[in-house]
């Protein structure tokens, strides 16, 4: 009797541990998830930052103090309505770091002078910079550009994002949460943007809910970054800590989620474990008869079988090579299916399913088979891409060793798809000109690395093709910006029309175009060129316009700086020759 009131405290002990394992874990993937959304909206804030900087008008409407204001609110409503983004606000600044114009705001004109050291920088060293901040209005993350006109910076573009879709997207994970500045900083907000405070400290979050306001209220928020979790009301409670440009703690971005909600799959499987093996010694010392040790191992079978059928994660046991059984969970997946064995009729493995990318594990990596090489790294994050009849899924997967003697693997496969989606929405974004919908500057530096990778490696040729819209500028001022952006959309869609799949077509400017042809040796390149030339000044939609081209062909042991600066002066040489031409360099 004594020991096993000894075992059971034991077990109790250990069944603790690792509930404060999982409670740690879930609070780590909470700051991570954050991290992650955070890091994404900053670079998609610099995307939309260097993509209106593209604007070649700008430069100038900044020296003549003629920036339109309308042509900005109707782009802040254009990104409201067409983005993840629903409060993106724009200042455009002079190069005497005057504020010329804010999107949230009629204040205008005011000196920025020893107040934004961080405009004064970009403008100084011509570099992009972001960050999260706090100024009159709100706590936010900025993304500041310099606007040059040729070599000479004319002034800045700051692009402002809030938090308040990041926690929006929090909330689609069951998290709750409510983003706080540190109360030292309340006396910088002047105009407080969401007017919401607890105590002294503002709130920069919309969305945060009134229990968590009211749960902070009275208590010093700090004490969420002393520990890494704190568990009050049935919820598990974490921070992740905002940072300045500068490394300053200035905020907190406090989370707050249902522990009902949170996977204790470690725990399940301890708890039957233990329980097993608790049965089997009560079986061995008191000489329980076979009858009733054959009634009490069913009973704790069916047990075992409703914790792990319960679980919202697909669980599986696998001998290595083909799968053995699996919970209830796998056939809401594999619903072709009503039982394993049906499923091994066609398949022996669900890594049939895999679809192999990078990021994603396919049945052999590094030369060990899926199971083992998870084994081996159980300390990373592994992740698979799964594609089922014309559904595709995403899985973070883990897996144990359970039985040496019959080689069988426990593995569970945890469901992360719209995790996956949002964050691969997020980096579509970053690549993707949102005027034209083709690839930006950044996707295009992105591929000709890529190119040129598999260029010197497979010896193929590799051309590159730089076109300018002629006197894009008259049609701007003729007709209109936005007749201007009608036709660099009309031509973009024509243009890729006549491109090959493999072509890679992107916007680096305000009409200024570039086109990587894999494959393509430079004579061809030339008659891509003057057929795309030809046939754009025989379309005549919109308005009529002609395009000059520059066309180049990779060198070998050529970095990326020369052969861009090859076509660049092809296209030069078109443009000074009279425009409406191709030249080859």
């Amino acid at each position: 009797m004594y020991g096993s009131w000894k075992y059971v405290g034991l077990v109790n002990i250990k069944k603790q541990e690792l509930e404060s394992k999982s409670y740690r874990m879930e609070a780590f993937s909470m700051q991570k998830k954050v991290s992650e959304m955070i890091h994404s909206k900053q670079k998609a804030t610099v995307a939309m930052a260097i993509a209106l900087s593209g604007d070649r008008a700008l430069a100038k409407n900044i020296k003549d103090k003629k920036v339109s204001h309308q042509y900005y609110r109707d782009l802040s409503r254009a990104f409201r309505e067409n983005t993840l983004y629903k409060n993106i606000w724009i200042q455009i600044i002079d190069k005497d770091l005057n504020s010329i114009y804010r999107s949230w705001t009629d204040r205008r004109g005011d000196s920025l002078k020893s107040i934004r050291n961080d405009v004064e920088n970009v403008i100084k060293t011509k570099k992009i910079n972001y960050f999260i901040s706090i100024c009159k209005y709100d706590l936010s993350i900025k993304a500041i550009v310099p606007i040059l006109d040729k070599e000479e910076v004319v002034g800045a573009l700051e692009v402002i994002s809030h938090f308040n879709s990041i926690s929006k997207q929090m909330n689609k994970f069951g998290v709750d949460s409510i983003v706080v500045l540190d109360k030292k900083y309340k006396s910088k907000v002047l105009y407080p943007y969401t007017n919401i405070f607890v105590d002294d400290y503002y709130v920069a979050n919309f969305d945060a809910p009134l229990y968590l306001q009211k749960h902070l209220k009275g208590k010093n928020i700090k004490q969420y970054m002393d520990k890494d979790y704190i568990i009050h009301n049935d919820s598990l409670l974490t921070s992740y800590n905002l940072k300045s440009i500068d490394g300053e703690l200035i905020g907190y971005f406090i989370m707050s989620k249902n522990i009902k909600s949170i996977s204790k799959t470690d725990l399940e499987y301890f708890v039957f474990k233990w329980i097993a093996l608790g049965l089997i010694g009560i079986m061995i010392v008191a000489g329980i008869t076979n009858i009733i040790l054959f009634y009490l191992m069913r009973k704790q079978k069916v047990y075992y079988k409703n914790i792990i059928d319960s679980s919202k994660n697909i669980m599986m046991v696998n001998d290595g090579k083909q799968i053995i059984d699996a919970s209830k969970m796998f056939f809401t997946y594999f619903n072709k299916y009503n039982s394993i064995e049906e499923f091994k009729l066609e398949h022996e493995c669900i890594c049939d399913f895999f679809v192999e990318e990078d990021e994603y594990l396919g049945q052999s990596i590094d030369g060990l088979y899926w199971i083992n090489y998870i084994i081996k790294n159980n300390n990373q994050t592994n992740k698979v891409k799964l594609k089922y009849e014309n559904n595709v899924y995403y899985f973070s997967l883990n897996a144990v060793l359970i039985s040496k003697e019959d080689n069988y693997y426990s593995v569970v496969l945890s469901d992360i798809t719209n995790e996956e989606t949002y964050r691969h929405e997020l980096e579509e974004i970053t690549i993707t000109d949102s005027l034209t919908g083709i690839g930006n500057r950044r996707h295009f530096h992105n591929k000709i690395n890529d190119e040129i990778y598999n260029c010197i490696r497979y010896k193929h040729p590799l051309s590159l093709i730089m076109l300018d819209i002629d006197y894009f500028k008259h049609i701007n001022d003729e007709y209109g910006h936005i007749i201007g952006d009608e036709v660099l959309m009309e031509y973009t869609k024509f243009i890729s029309s006549h491109l090959r799949e493999s072509d890679v077509f992107c916007r680096i400017g305000g009409e200024e175009f570039i086109i990587l042809l894999p494959y393509t040796k430079k004579k061809d390149a030339e008659k891509i060129a003057e057929k795309l030339r030809v046939n754009v000044e025989e379309y005549k939609k919109v308005v009529p316009i002609t395009i000059s081209f520059g066309v180049s062909q990779y060198i070998e042991n050529e970095d990326v700086n020369s052969i861009l600066k090859r076509v660049d002066d092809a296209l030069y040489e078109a443009k000074n020759s009279g425009r409406n031409r191709v030249s080859v360099k």
